[in-house]
């Protein structure tokens, strides 16, 4: 959430960034509830000072008319707590609805749009493969090669579920194996922190967190909503996560981190599961789009500093594993309409996928600053001795289903067959190099 200071001294600004982040928000408002919250605070805190000084009086008293006349003080100061603390309780609850409406603010670098129409393409890298046949999609290619199965998971799960086997499920595993093993390896993290002047050559801890997350904490990481995009468990106040981020971001909830400790980097896997409400009919054929997928996602708890050098350095570690796949992609940054809201900067990675002649979208980077740790209650200790919130960046590192749909096409051959990237055959049986039908 944002600063309730910022909000006070830049209301004008605050009002046009919702206007410009497609969120509706009554600012004026907010700062009225927070005005009647103060004056009312205040008054509380008076009469406990006064409760306070009567208690001193009361042990000190010695006719029964002092301890009378304090006792009925007393009691005037305790109806005059409790006829404002309901006030005040219904104040401070309409308070926080409207300020965790807000959303975070803007980077200066972010395209002013309403839509996707509106991203700006920063570079392409690479060619787009030219194929001397027609090239099939990843489904076609998957079921000639039984490695992909869609139907019989319709039968057994429903739609957009799938049976991910054989090499297909050997690829998966060599991506986790290869992304792992590079973030983990602080030679390869060092030169991608130069590259981009990151100051920080730490590599990245590997992660297998939970996938279910209590309601409370989603929303401290403003991810419970769309709720309806999520699998909630009534009975247990608990979701399923749509993202490893979603269960790496609180790891550091209610901790106060030294400054010499930052940042933390980890790199977590795990399955992630989205109703992907609202996109009927949409990408409906194959794995682009599933209920239940698995999926590769980078986390950072950084100094304020040094916030943006972390995405600067997340947006190279993508764009150093989609390289060593050797798949054509573009970066693209993301304008201010189709961020998501506690997003200040957004930066996706789109890979060149043949049969749809375009490209898609396969990772996200998402600079958040002290928005979630703000709410998560995650601080730094400065060498001074003061404490700060943290900035906190999350970032895709795979989508498994994405990138295996990228290598399919992509690497596909005019026999059917699908030759395994070079980058990852070290971790296939026997170093397979390519993947035949049986």
């Amino acid at each position: 959430m944002l600063d309730i200071k910022y909000i006070r001294e830049n209301a004008e600004e605050v009002k046009k960034n919702c206007e410009l982040r497609k969120v509706k928000c009554d600012v004026d408002r907010l700062l009225k509830l927070d005005e009647k919250k103060i004056k009312l605070t205040k008054q509380v805190e008076i009469f406990n000072s006064e409760k306070n000084l009567l208690n001193m009086k009361a042990s000190q008293a010695e006719g029964n008319r002092e301890k009378a006349a304090i006792f009925f003080k007393g009691k005037e100061i305790k109806e005059g707590i409790e006829k404002i603390k309901p006030e005040l309780k219904d104040i401070e609850e309409e308070y926080k609805i409207l300020l965790a409406k807000l959303p975070n603010k803007t980077h200066p670098d972010v395209p002013v749009g309403p839509d996707e129409s509106e991203n700006k393409v920063i570079r392409r890298e690479g060619e787009p493969v030219k194929f001397n046949f027609t090239p099939k999609d990843h489904m076609e290619i998957g079921e000639a090669l039984d490695i992909l199965d869609t139907k019989t998971a319709a039968i057994v799960s429903g739609a957009r579920f799938s049976y991910i086997k054989g090499e297909a499920a050997m690829l998966q595993f060599a991506l986790v194996q290869f992304i792992f093993h590079s973030l983990a390896d602080r030679k390869i993290i060092s030169e991608l922190a130069k590259k981009v002047g990151n100051p920080s050559y730490k590599p990245f801890v590997p992660v297998v967190p939970p996938v279910m997350v209590k309601s409370e904490i989603m929303k401290k990481m403003d991810r419970f909503e769309p709720i309806d995009d999520r699998y909630y468990f009534e009975k247990d106040d608990m979701l399923l996560v749509g993202s490893a981020e979603h269960s790496l971001g609180p790891i550091h909830m209610n901790q106060t981190i030294d400054e010499k400790d930052l940042p933390i980097r980890y790199i977590g896997y795990s399955t992630a599961f989205r109703r992907e409400a609202g996109t009927y009919g949409k990408d409906m054929k194959g794995i682009l789009r599933s209920h239940q997928f698995d999926k590769l996602e980078m986390e950072s708890f950084s100094t304020p500093e040094n916030g943006e050098e972390e995405q600067n350095l997340f947006v190279a570690v993508q764009e150093y594993i989609v390289s060593s796949l050797k798949i054509p992609y573009q970066v693209v940054q993301i304008c201010t309409g189709d961020m998501g809201k506690p997003d200040y900067r957004q930066i996706d990675i789109e890979c060149w996928i043949p049969s749809q002649n375009k490209y898609r979208e396969t990772h996200t980077s998402d600079f958040m600053t002290d928005f979630q740790s703000r709410r998560l209650n995650t601080k730094v200790r400065k060498a001074n001795g003061e404490t700060e919130f943290t900035y906190m960046n999350d970032a895709t590192a795979c989508a498994i289903g994405r990138m295996l749909i990228a290598i399919l096409e992509n690497y596909q051959q005019a026999d059917g067959s699908v030759v395994v990237p070079e980058v990852l055959r070290k971790w296939m049986p026997g170093e397979m190099e390519i993947i035949s039908a049986k």
